[in-house]
């Protein structure tokens, strides 16, 4: 019983379930970014660079080839698929990355804003015992 009472212990602390919390939204905030940038910046992209769909952009390294096959049947040459460098999807994942990452920054910037306003006021000024006995001190070093 004292392993599983830790357990709970462990897994009801105010962190743990805060970073749950935050995982969960920063899922869907990344989901909701996506979703963004693939259905309104990069039509957006596209129109300005001439229709271009970054979707589909691909560099061929090599062709895909078809399966050889000698008059018996017998395959002779496996067939290869093509190898591709997507930098179009790429494309896409940056401005996702660029968005998320401006958005965290005005984040952090506005809680940062806000810790600055709620830091406590300058000191007090000293009370009236302390100003006696800084006087007091001033004159006996004279």
């Amino acid at each position: 019983m004292g392993l599983l009472k830790e357990f709970k212990e462990f897994a009801l602390k105010g962190n743990l379930v805060d970073i749950a919390v935050g995982f969960v939204m920063g899922a869907t905030f990344t989901k909701i970014v996506t979703t963004f940038v693939d259905g309104m910046v990069m039509p957006l992209i596209g129109m300005l660079t001439g229709g271009v769909d970054f979707g589909d952009k691909v560099m061929v390294l090599k062709e895909a080839t078809a399966e050889v096959k000698d008059a018996a049947g017998k395959v002779v040459t496996a067939a290869s698929p093509a190898v591709d460098l997507k930098y179009g999807a790429f494309i896409t994942s940056l401005i996702d990355f660029v968005l998320v990452a401006f958005v965290i920054f005005m984040l952090i910037k506005a809680i940062n804003r806000f810790r600055q306003e709620a830091a406590p006021a300058a000191e007090p000024a000293p009370s009236s015992t302390d100003l006696l006995l800084t006087e007091i001190r001033d004159a006996l070093k004279k």
